[in-house]
């Protein structure tokens, strides 16, 4: 059985919940989400797919790369309401960071969901968006290493 990746785009301001914050935990629940489209966002990921993570505000770059760790659930901090979560594990974090002024001058990603849906938490992405940013931020995922018995 094969299932289609998928990739994706977080924000999350750096003094909240940083990409370093993540790599130290080695994994969290992105939950708060309280917009309708990025819960459906949310809702649509799959364990395994890609994100690139994002810091607003302040710094303005995609800094690393988080995968899907658990699909989504209810949002714990939602009570009684129909939101949801997802639970996030670090890949690696951007050599370089790819800051915001450099996506928005790059043609290449003219049409990048980060530009287009700017106030969305939780955006997709295309895997040529995904790639391209990953090489403007001079970072290749790491390859797991299979066993072989």
């Amino acid at each position: 059985m094969t299932t289609e990746k998928h990739y994706w785009l977080v924000k999350s301001e750096p003094y909240k919940y940083s990409f370093a914050q993540l790599l130290a935990d080695k994994r969290a629940v992105w939950d708060g989400v309280r917009n309708y489209e990025a819960r459906n966002n949310l809702r649509a990921m799959k364990k395994g797919d890609l994100l690139l993570f994002y810091h607003s505000n302040e710094d303005k770059a995609v800094v690393g790369v988080a995968r899907v760790a658990r699909e989504a659930y209810p949002d714990p901090t939602a009570e009684g309401e129909d939101w949801s979560a997802v639970d996030v594990e670090p890949v690696v974090a951007l050599k370089a960071s790819v800051e915001l002024e450099v996506i928005r001058s790059d043609p290449s990603l003219a049409d990048i969901a980060l530009l287009k849906r700017s106030r969305l938490s939780v955006v997709p992405v295309s895997e040529a968006h995904f790639e391209h940013v990953l090489a403007l931020g001079k970072t290749k995922l790491p390859v797991k290493k299979t066993r072989r018995t």
